[in-house]
């Protein structure tokens, strides 16, 4: 089904366009840029790792920087294939590989995506303030309107939506707690609220953190990293190579959406995003900017395949943690 959608928003993106122009297009650039891009995106999903392990150290988990980078890439690797199965996959294999609580991992998972959901906000926020009428009209014609079609200038309909929807979950929360006793006889209730106090842990692991500018420190690397793997790759490409880093920030945070797209690792997504940004924003040839969005998730997709590939390999070769390694608190 994810797959099926990709490959239509995949047609969607070149549906308007002779392939015969983005091959052509393709086979004059300079390709030295994305492979710089690729280095940069190995070094972002180190700081990943170095981040990721900073959570679970905090809560008593000792783990090495390597086994969690090679945790890291497998979750990719997984993202290929079912989209947002890498987060479930790193903590299934870190948690295999070192003895840590899988809910527990999930919960430090959850505060890392908080995290980078709030600096993608900020992003997004800042892009549209600074550029409101180029970037509002864009994000109405490509993703509101698309999502509501006809009713996506209909303030009343919006409402009439919004008020379904708080008013269904605030129903749901009464149900709830009216047949909570009910549920608490069940086996499967004391699994769950097993699970959920171990995630809740897993997420205060922010709260224990002995170095907390370490943690924005690798945050910020993340982000300035990810910007440099959307700006390499402009000068790849004679069309797209006079975009500026305000371009870049603004490409990093309406791409994004389509990376976070339910599609097996963006595509599809990205590219119809990516090139109906460049063409409407920028006046971008639609050959220039599919062959740009093509090129750069190619690049993005081998080094996760390569790196993913090898850190899965290594995870295989390497030795279970033994229980008696695991720090007195953590046996109990």
């Amino acid at each position: 089904m994810f797959l099926v959608l990709g490959i239509v928003l995949l047609y969607l993106a070149f549906r308007n366009i002779n392939l015969d122009d983005i091959w052509a297009e393709l086979k004059k650039a300079d390709y030295s840029w994305l492979v710089y891009s690729m280095v940069l995106a190995l070094a972002s999903h180190f700081f990943r790792a170095l981040r990721w392990n900073q959570l679970i150290n905090s809560i008593g988990y000792k783990t090495k920087t390597n086994t969690t980078f090679y945790a890291v890439m497998t979750g990719y690797l997984a993202n290929l294939a079912l989209p947002r199965m890498g987060e479930v996959s790193r903590c299934v294999v870190l948690s295999r590989k070192d003895n840590i609580p899988f809910n527990t991992l999930f919960g430090t998972v959850i505060t890392e995506r908080v995290f980078d959901m709030i600096v993608l906000l900020l992003i997004i926020v800042g892009i549209v303030l600074f550029q409101i009428k180029l970037i509002g009209g864009f994000i109405n014609a490509v993703i509101i309107s698309p999502l509501l079609g006809s009713y996506a200038g209909d303030l009343n309909a919006i409402l009439i939506l919004t008020a379904i929807v708080v008013a269904t979950i605030i129903i749901g929360i009464v149900i709830f707690r009216k047949l909570r006793p009910f549920f608490k006889t069940t086996m499967l209730y004391g699994k769950i609220e097993a699970f959920l106090d171990g995630m809740w842990s897993g997420m205060k692991s922010i709260a224990k953190l002995e170095n907390k500018m370490m943690f924005l420190f690798n945050t910020f690397m993340i982000w300035l990293l990810y910007l440099g793997m959307i700006i390499l790759p402009f000068y790849s490409f004679e069309e797209t190579s006079l975009l500026s880093i305000v371009d870049g920030f603004t490409v990093l945070a309406i791409g994004s959406l389509g990376i976070v797209a339910p599609t097996p690792g963006g595509i599809g997504s990205y590219h119809f995003i990516v090139t109906e940004l460049f063409t409407q924003l920028y006046d971008i040839p639609s050959y220039a900017a599919a062959a740009y969005a093509t090129a750069n998730h190619a690049a993005q997709t081998l080094i996760i395949l390569l790196a993913g590939g090898v850190s899965y390999i290594m995870l295989l070769l390497s030795k279970r943690k033994p229980l008696n390694d695991l720090p007195e608190q953590n046996k109990k």
